[in-house]
C-alpha cells in the first residue's frame, strides 16, 4: 500500500512516501511498439542474415583475400602480392577474349530468351482449350537441373550419334560438327531458349496483372491488337522485362553450361571446349582446377563482380525513362 506524504504534527516535517514493488514496475515504461516491431523483424530475418553473412560474405571475403595472395589451395607456402594479380589480369588477352565472349553470349542470349518467353506468356494468356497443360509443359525444362540439360544436348548434337544429325542425314544433308566451332555458340544459345519457361511464367504473371479495362478502351477506340500490344501491355510490364533483363544479364555471364557441352568432360576436357565458347566462367574454372591458381582465380571473379555490378547500374540508368511503375504517387511519399 502507499502512505501519501503528509506532515507530522510532532516534528513538523513531510513523512516520505511509501510504495510498494507492484507500483514501481508499474511505473516502468516497457519497450515502445516500434521497438517491439523492429525485435521482432530481426528475430524473423536471423536466419537470412546469418546465412547471409556466413555463405556469402564470409566467402567473399576470403576471395578477396586470396586475390592478393599466390596460394594455389594445396601448398602451405604463399606469398602476398598486392595488386599483382590484377595486373596480370588487366594484361592477359586470354582474360579480356573470355570476357568479349561472355559479353556476346549475353547480348544474344538475353533479348532472345525475353522475346520468347513473353511470346510464349502471350500465347498460353489467351482462353485456350487445356491452357492448363500447355503452361506445364513449356515451363517443364525449366525445372530440368543445368547438369541433366548439359548432358541432353551434347548427347542431341553428337556428331556421330545425335538426333540432330541423323535427322540431317535422314534428309540427304551431310552431318554437322554442332558441338565445334562455329555451331557450339549456337547450341549455347539453344540451350538457353529452351528453358524460356521459367521467363514465361514471369511474364505471365505481369501479363495477368495489366488492367482489362485498357485494353477495352483501346479496342474501342479501333487500337489494333498489335498497337495494344505495344502501346499498352509492353509499358506496363516495363518492371518485369526491366528484371528479367537485370537477372538475365547476371545470369549470362555466370553460365558454366560450355563445360557441360564440351566433347569430353572433368579437368583434362576444358582444353576441348571451343574456342567460340571459352568464356569468362569457364577462364575462372580452367584457374581454379587445371592450373590450381587460387590468388588469380578470385581476383578474375572480384572484376566480374564489379562488372556486373557497373553493369546493372547502366542498364537503371538507361531505363529510368522508359519503365513505367503503376503506383499511385501518394504511395510514394
Amino acid at each position: 500500500m502507499t502512505v501519501d506524504q503528509a506532515t507530522s504534527p510532532a516534528v513538523g516535517r513531510p513523512r516520505p512516501t511509501m510504495k510498494t514493488g507492484r507500483n514501481r514496475s508499474a511505473a516502468r515504461p516497457g519497450p515502445s511498439m516500434t521497438t517491439r516491431r523492429h525485435r521482432a523483424f530481426y528475430l524473423f530475418a536471423s536466419p537470412w542474415i546469418i546465412g547471409f553473412s556466413l555463405l556469402t560474405v564470409a566467402p567473399m571475403a576470403y576471395a578477396l583475400w586470396l586475390s592478393f595472395t599466390t596460394y594455389d589451395g594445396i601448398s602451405p607456402h604463399w606469398h602476398y602480392v598486392g595488386l599483382g594479380n590484377y595486373r596480370e589480369l588487366m594484361g592477359d588477352p586470354v582474360t579480356w577474349d573470355a570476357l568479349g565472349r561472355a559479353g556476346l553470349f549475353a547480348v544474344l542470349s538475353v533479348p532472345l530468351s525475353i522475346v520468347a518467353g513473353l511470346a510464349l506468356a502471350v500465347l498460353v494468356n489467351r482462353p485456350l482449350k487445356g491452357r492448363g497443360l500447355f503452361r506445364t509443359l513449356l515451363y517443364l525444362p525449366a525445372v530440368v537441373p543445368p547438369v541433366g540439360a548439359g548432358i541432353a544436348f551434347k548427347n542431341l548434337f553428337d556428331q556421330n550419334s545425335g538426333a540432330a544429325n541423323g535427322a540431317l542425314t535422314f534428309f540427304g544433308f551431310d552431318a554437322i560438327g554442332w558441338l565445334a566451332d562455329p555451331y557450339a555458340r549456337y547450341v549455347l544459345v539453344m540451350t538457353v531458349l529452351w528453358a524460356a519457361g521459367n521467363i514465361m511464367i514471369i511474364s505471365l504473371a505481369g501479363l495477368q496483372d495489366v488492367p482489362r479495362e485498357l485494353h477495352e478502351a483501346a479496342r474501342i477506340d479501333g487500337a489494333s491488337a498489335w498497337r495494344t500490344f505495344r502501346s499498352i501491355t509492353v509499358p506496363l510490364l516495363s518492371p518485369v522485362l526491366l528484371f528479367q533483363t537485370v537477372t538475365g544479364v547476371i545470369a549470362s555471364v555466370q553460365t558454366v553450361m560450355p563445360m557441360l557441352l564440351a566433347p569430353t568432360a572433368g579437368t583434362g576436357g576444358l582444353t576441348t571446349i571451343p574456342q567460340s565458347n571459352y568464356t569468362y566462367m569457364i577462364h575462372v574454372f580452367a584457374e581454379y582446377f587445371a592450373l590450381g591458381r587460387y590468388g588469380y582465380a578470385s581476383a578474375l571473379l572480384w572484376v566480374l563482380f564489379v562488372l556486373i555490378l557497373v553493369a546493372t547500374g547502366l542498364i537503371f540508368r538507361f531505363t529510368s525513362g522508359v519503365v513505367f511503375y503503376n503506383v499511385d504517387p501518394e504511395a510514394r511519399k
